[in-house]
């Protein structure tokens, strides 16, 4: 096993490269599914390695109700330095359930708060609040979900982008971003090497959105136009876990996209591309390394246990 069980603690590193390859070669809509796929295999990985080295490092402890093959010398030898990465497993695991269980908790706490701020208005796909403060975002929940958008936005545009603005919430809520956006929060949480993929997420969702709303208006200057009146005029939005019309940035990017020619949507899998090629060799060599590692423990357990008489 060796050095092989912390390759998935520090392949994530690969994170930051792979990012900005796929934001600038793939279709917002490819990249933000093929960086939410990798971060959520890297993140699954990295922790299985570390509870692996935890069970190894800390076998030996009195009292541990761990199998006596886990305690080992020849097992424990298989982790380098084993007791003292099998002690500092312990908390780490501890604050990745931690942060994890608050990611989720938050989410589901600021879902419930805004729906419960939108009880007594009409059960309508958009709901316009009667507020000073310029913003809008996307709700999902039921059956489509509601596109949320204060007065004072609605006054800062004008007819066109404001058909561009909800052509770009309804398509956050038609292609489940919030899902997208959780699951590499989760990811980030589990592995603090992940979070460039986070924020590449959060931003390829938006331009996946920006291109579905020029799309749908027939105009990417009037998109950009909206995006930057939106970028202007807000003091306020909505939560990290929402997706919103002038949020997250950066706003310059999402607008020179827009005024640039639109990305072409390659007919060959991503796979067969730079950004794919970096994103699956990574995710496969931290896959390929947390089970050679699980493999070899297992397997030297179970070889002792064979070997011992009865």
């Amino acid at each position: 096993m060796g050095v092989f069980v912390f390759l998935p603690l520090v392949l994530p590193l690969t994170a930051w490269p792979i990012a900005r390859l796929a934001e600038q070669h793939l279709h917002p809509r490819t990249a933000t599914k093929l960086l939410t796929g990798v971060a959520a295999v890297m993140a699954l990985c990295s922790t299985v390695c570390l509870a692996l080295v935890m069970v190894v490092g800390t076998a030996q402890l009195p009292g541990n109700p761990l199998p006596d093959g886990w305690s080992d010398p020849e097992v424990r030898a298989a982790v380098p330095y084993d007791e003292v990465v099998g002690k500092a497993a312990i908390p780490a695991l501890c604050l990745v359930v931690v942060a994890c269980g608050r990611t989720l908790w938050r989410h589901r706490r600021l879902r419930r708060r805004a729906h419960r701020a939108l009880a007594g208005l009409p059960g309508t796909g958009v709901a316009v609040l009667p507020d000073e403060v310029p913003y809008a975002y996307a709700l999902p929940g039921g059956r489509q979900g509601r596109v949320v958008v204060t007065t004072a936005m609605l006054d800062c545009l004008e007819p066109a982008e404001r058909r561009a603005l909800f052509a770009h919430e309804r398509a956050h809520l038609t292609a489940r971003h919030h899902r997208f956006l959780l699951t590499v929060q989760l990811a980030a949480r589990a592995n603090p090497f992940l979070r460039p993929l986070c924020t590449a997420v959060a931003y390829a969702a938006e331009r996946w959105a920006d291109e579905e709303a020029a799309r749908v208006v027939g105009s990417r200057r009037t998109v950009a136009g909206a995006i930057g009146k939106a970028a202007l005029v807000s003091h306020g939005g909505p939560p990290a876990a929402l997706a919103g019309f002038a949020a997250p940035g950066p706003v310059p990017r999402r607008v020179a996209a827009l005024l640039g020619p639109a990305p072409q949507v390659r007919r060959w899998p991503s796979l067969c591309t730079s950004a794919g090629l970096a994103a699956w060799g990574a995710a496969a060599g931290t896959v390929v390394s947390a089970m050679a590692s699980a493999n070899s423990a297992v397997t030297m357990v179970l070889i002792l246990r064979a070997a011992t008489p009865l």
